[in-house]
């Protein structure tokens, strides 16, 4: 169990780790961030902020030697810069990483864990993209292998003359094809040092251009049929991987059965919601579990709820959401610049307190 008073390193510096460093200060702990330049809205929660290259080694082992634990808050945190730090200070094996990092590993990890994934196919040439189309046929989608985020680096093949047209990236890349589904859910566990796992209930997501905009609960009725198996799933990989903190599995609900689509080894938007909406939300679980506390219940506490993403120049008018019918959790990250499709903030709508 880490002390009171220790210091939690987070490698990151956007949004969630701006909500895990706001948990961290509510559990008696210190915060470092640690992150190259740019508009690090974590900074403002931490004690101190690392602002360094991740292949600066220097700054890295730094950065390293003042934290009793050490985190991150995306995926896409360079391998190279997580080996830069002691294994024994990281919450959670690298592999976690690792694997996430690649769509392609990630879909053979799950599948040989008995997950079930959309058909698809490696992409490194023009020869491969056209057996891959043959093979899956159309509509589907390209993705690059790695990186990617809220729909960048994808791209929708509705047909043979479109894919004729596109321009391969010169980056592995994988063909998807199409899922038929009813809705997209997630899965956000926790699993403590000790291997105990809590989950909190699975939202229906709505995506606009592959973004997150609204995780909504009640789910329904698909979504809660199929919350079981994605759940063991879900809790395979965790132990796999031996997994320490949040972890996030996205699905498709189809009329088979639930089919992985991604996962996310850490805090989610989609779990956004657990702040006010569940006993202990996704952030200070997150903390609880990577400092060996023990976990705090992940029982929804609203018979309803919504959240909906802020993007872009909508975070200029935000405040007036708090005029609204119902009572608003406003979540504002304090980012400079309002750019289209940039997630600028959050708000979370509840009703009716379950007794």
């Amino acid at each position: 169990m880490l002390a009171l008073g220790s210091t939690i390193g987070i490698l990151g510096g956007g949004q969630l780790g701006r909500m895990l460093a706001v948990s961290a200060l509510q559990l008696g702990y210190r915060v470092i961030g640690f992150a190259p330049e740019g508009d690090n809205v974590a900074a403002p929660a931490c004690a101190d902020f690392v602002t360094a290259a991740w292949d600066d080694a220097g700054a890295l082992e730094a950065f390293a030697a003042r934290c009793s634990v050490v985190t991150w808050e995306f995926e896409n945190v360079p391998l190279s810069a997580v080996a830069a730090i002691p294994a024994a200070l990281l919450a959670c094996p690298a592999r976690a990483l690792e694997v996430a990092q690649d769509r392609l590993q990630e879909k053979r990890f799950v599948t040989d864990l008995g997950g079930t994934c959309a058909p698809h196919a490696r992409v490194e040439s023009a020869a491969e993209f056209a057996e891959a189309l043959i093979r899956i046929g159309t509509p589907g989608i390209l993705k690059t292998a790695r990186d990617g985020y809220d729909g960048k680096g994808q791209w929708r093949i509705g047909s043979a003359l479109e894919a004729a047209g596109v321009r391969l990236p010169q980056v592995p890349c994988v063909y998807e094809g199409f899922v038929t589904y009813e809705t997209e859910f997630s899965v956000i566990l926790v699993r403590g040092r000790d291997g105990a796992v809590g989950f909190w209930d699975s939202t229906a997501n709505l995506h606009e251009g592959g973004m997150l905009t609204r995780s909504i609960l009640p789910a329904g009725a698909v979504v809660e049929a199929q919350a079981a198996p994605a759940r063991a799933l879900a809790a395979r990989v965790a132990d796999a991987l031996g997994y320490v903190g949040v972890l996030t599995l996205e699905f498709f609900a189809t009329a088979q059965g639930p089919v992985f689509n991604e996962m996310a080894p850490r805090v989610h938007n989609s779990g956004h919601w657990t702040i006010e909406g569940a006993a202990t939300s996704q952030f200070e679980n997150h903390i609880r579990a990577i400092c060996g506390l023990p976990l705090g219940g992940t029982a929804t506490r609203f018979e309803a709820i919504e959240m909906r993403n802020i993007v872009g120049d909508e975070a200029l008018a935000a405040h007036a959401i708090l005029a609204e019918p119902g009572e608003p959790h406003l979540h504002l990250y304090g980012k400079r610049e309002a750019r289209a499709g940039r997630k600028m903030g959050h708000v979370t709508r509840v009703a009716h307190v379950i007794r």
